[in-house]
């Protein structure tokens, strides 16, 4: 082989490893700012999870009726669980709050992205008021969890399946309404693809995506101005190295497919975090007993703030043809 000849190919070679590594990098550090516990700190963690930052009259009061929810939750008497995960060799984290003492109704509320249970305390509330015991999971890297990986309710449908398995084992006549926001919302979905015990009579899907890909996808567009190529392939390809699954497998739509468990799915026209238009996609997909209700004027993950009264009297209603 000539000189020339092993030049070229040196130089291809440099510039390959080079193009590789610049990939990887890239997936890295997405991975580490959106899919990881230490990286939710980060400025562009933050952008990209603050949908309700403005400061209008409106979206105040919106975040104000969350917080008086919060404030609820940290006065609210309550017991820390946990329990050890099936599929993780982690214990799992949850509080839980009990309601009427002859009860046989459970809500597993389900938080969203960089969220919490306390974040939940509106919907908490609530649930007490009408007698309801409420198991509130820490969703993998945040709250109380002890893993650093963030699953956007892939894998946390599996510990959610843990924790109907522990609320049944514990009481075997037990009726489990499952309530998300958001992540949570979708985390929903995902569990009701899977086989559940009868005890889950009921799901609220409240503001879900349709799949991890599509939430990353819309999120680079609209809030980074950035192609899905090359950071959202880099990402999935060190997300399925590190975390074990694909963004596009894990997905919503696909799961509610073979859902067998009635459900209400909630969504506010405003949203522009979580695009309006994935409601109907998941509702048209979805096999299950299924209602659709559109909350006018709400932004992202706000609906039980924005119209309480249109809010609770859906859900309830639809709650009571099963329960």
């Amino acid at each position: 082989m000539k000189n020339g000849t092993k030049k070229v190919l040196k130089a291809a070679g440099i510039v390959g490893a080079t193009a590789t590594a610049t990939y990887l990098l890239l997936g890295n550090a997405f991975y580490y700012i959106t899919l990881t516990k230490s990286g939710l700190n980060s400025s562009i963690s933050k952008k990209l999870s603050s949908p309700n930052d403005k400061d209008d009259d409106y979206t105040v009061y919106l975040n104000n009726v969350l917080e008086d929810g919060a404030k609820w939750f940290d006065s609210a008497e309550k017991e820390k669980l946990a329990i050890r995960s099936s599929h993780a060799k982690k214990n799992i984290h949850a509080d839980y709050i009990f309601g009427n003492e002859n009860s046989d109704v459970c809500v597993v509320l389900i938080h969203g992205y960089t969220s919490s249970p306390r974040n939940m305390g509106i919907y908490a509330q609530k649930y007490n008021e009408l007698g309801y015991n409420v198991l509130l999971p820490s969703l993998n890297g945040h709250a109380d969890s002890e893993k650093n990986e963030i699953t956007m309710g892939w894998k946390d449908r599996l510990d959610v399946i843990d924790w109907i398995n522990y609320l049944v084992e514990d009481n075997p006549n037990i009726k489990i309404i499952l309530h998300g926001v958001s992540m949570g919302a979708a985390t929903t979905m995902m569990t009701t693809g899977e086989e559940l015990p009868e005890n889950v009579k009921v799901a609220v899907a409240d503001c879900g995506y349709t799949s991890v890909w599509d939430i990353f996808s819309e999120k680079l567009k609209n809030s980074m101005h950035m192609h899905e190529f090359p950071m959202l392939y880099s990402a999935n390809t060190v997300n399925k190295a590190l975390s074990g699954y694909d963004f596009k497998k894990a997905s919503s739509v696909e799961q509610v497919k073979k859902s067998k468990t009635p459900t209400i799915f909630i969504h506010g026209d405003k949203d522009d975090f979580v695009p309006y238009s994935m409601l109907d996609t998941v509702y048209d997909a979805a096999a299950c007993d299924k209602e659709k209700v559109t909350i006018a004027n709400a932004p992202h993950a706000r609906n039980a703030c924005a119209d309480p009264e249109l809010y609770w009297d859906s859900i309830i209603t639809f709650i009571n043809k099963y329960i």
